[in-house]
């Protein structure tokens, strides 16, 4: 049987999961960070994306958008505060390419630094959706 680690994933809405993982991959803030059982304890912001769980017998990974948040490794709970989070079979691509468009908008009429910054922000998390879907069909082929 593979060493596991337990895993918390939740937003300001919900416990998205909570479960044994043999491993975790996520988008921290310098770049996407691997962990598996008996990692050093970290703490890093995250960047929207998609949390990767390798779930104890199951060849699927689940995947899990994270628009951004705080990652927690202690010895034996990993631990994604998200700031929002979706599973990623409950993504919705035209959801992501109309906020995608909109930002795009936002940022060519923007009549203030805040706006454009508000604009920057949420086009990244509408690409970093359509990343994580991207991922997820390309996993299933």
């Amino acid at each position: 049987m593979a060493m596991t680690i337990h895993v918390d994933v939740v937003s300001a809405e919900e416990s998205i999961f909570s479960g044994l993982a043999e491993f975790v991959v996520a988008p921290a803030s310098m770049g996407e960070v691997g962990i598996y059982p008996r990692h050093a304890p970290l703490l890093s912001l995250i960047k929207p994306g998609a949390v990767r769980l390798k779930l104890p017998d199951q060849a699927e990974e689940m995947v899990i958008f994270v628009s951004g948040g705080v990652l927690e490794v202690q010895p034996g709970v990993i631990t994604v505060l998200a700031d929002t989070a979706i599973r990623g079979h409950d993504l919705d691509e035209a959801k992501a390419l109309e906020a995608k468009r909109l930002a795009e908008e936002a940022m060519k009429d923007s009549s203030s630094q805040v706006n454009y910054a508000r604009a920057q922000a949420e086009l990244a998390e509408a690409v970093a959706q359509l990343q994580t879907l991207q991922k997820l069909r390309h996993k299933s082929h």
